[in-house]
């Protein structure tokens, strides 16, 4: 809550002029091909899982209006599951478990944030915009890794077992599972921009965002075209095509260390109300 309201009051340094001409929502959707790579674990034992490419679907609303020193508000919800397969070549410690040397182990990535932006449009106009603010970027979700199941016969070495001895008499099995919390709240720089194009309807964009503080080295960027699909008075209805990257490199999260990167192409829609 300290993170989301230094982000707040921060956001206000940013005071412009130049703001929307009317009051206007905007509700868009995205369907995100991601292609995962990089590496993650505890500090001292970090792999690479084989993440999967995956389809994500994000979502985002904002609100806009001509009010000079009150910011511009958006809200964007992105998700990132996965999971990836690997037999391990070295010895693993992860969320308190144990994995062996040629252990067959499952990495399950499924995280996910809500961005918090508070913006300013600096210059709006038809040929050229451009947004500046601050997110807080609130990360929830956990990161797992599962072992093969072993199975006991129900023997056991020890004469005099103890009640909390692994061996039974019906014999058991045992799937080791390590998993790690991802929880944190990150403060980062918002930049948006549009380009209009000769061609009638059709402009570039691009948007990003940084983290400005903290140990851990984020971003997440997307560049794209964006066709007028619909521009009446009642709702302007845009189609959106680009690529979009996103790293986290997260430092001892709950223990958590990462390398990774997200990026590949999408298609979304965006309604302007």
């Amino acid at each position: 809550m300290k993170k989301i309201a230094f982000a707040a009051t921060l956001a206000v340094v940013f005071t412009a002029n130049v703001q929307a001409d009317t009051v206007g929502l905007y509700i868009g959707g995205q369907a995100w091909q991601s292609e995962a790579s990089g590496t993650l674990g505890e500090k001292n034992s970090l792999i690479n899982p084989n993440l999967k490419k995956e389809q994500q679907i994000n979502y985002s609303i904002a609100f806009e209006h001509p009010i000079p020193l009150i910011p511009n508000t958006r809200i964007a919800s992105t998700t990132l599951d996965t999971t990836g397969n690997k037999t391990l070549a070295q010895a693993l410690t992860f969320g308190g478990e144990s994995f062996s040397i040629g252990d067959d182990i499952k990495a399950t990535f499924n995280v996910s944030y809500i961005d918090y932006t508070l913006y300013y449009e600096l210059l709006d106009n038809d040929a050229f915009s451009f947004d500046l603010g601050l997110t807080a970027r609130d990360f929830n979700g956990d990161v797992t890794v599962t072992g093969p199941t072993s199975n006991s016969d129900g023997t056991c070495n020890d004469p005099n077992p103890s009640p909390d001895s692994p061996c039974t008499e019906e014999g058991e099995s045992t799937t080791p599972i390590g998993k790690i919390k991802a929880d944190e709240i990150e403060p980062m720089l918002y930049v948006a921009t549009n380009i209009g194009l000769p061609l009638a309807s059709l402009s570039i964009f691009g948007q990003g965002d940084i983290s400005i503080k903290g140990e851990h080295s984020l971003y997440d960027y997307q560049v794209g075209l964006n066709y007028d699909l619909v521009n009446s008075r009642v709702v302007d209805l845009n189609l959106t095509l680009g690529y979009r990257v996103v790293k986290m490199e997260f430092e001892d999260l709950n223990n958590l260390y990462t390398n990774l990167e997200f990026k590949g192409a999408f298609v979304g829609i965006v309604a302007h109300f």
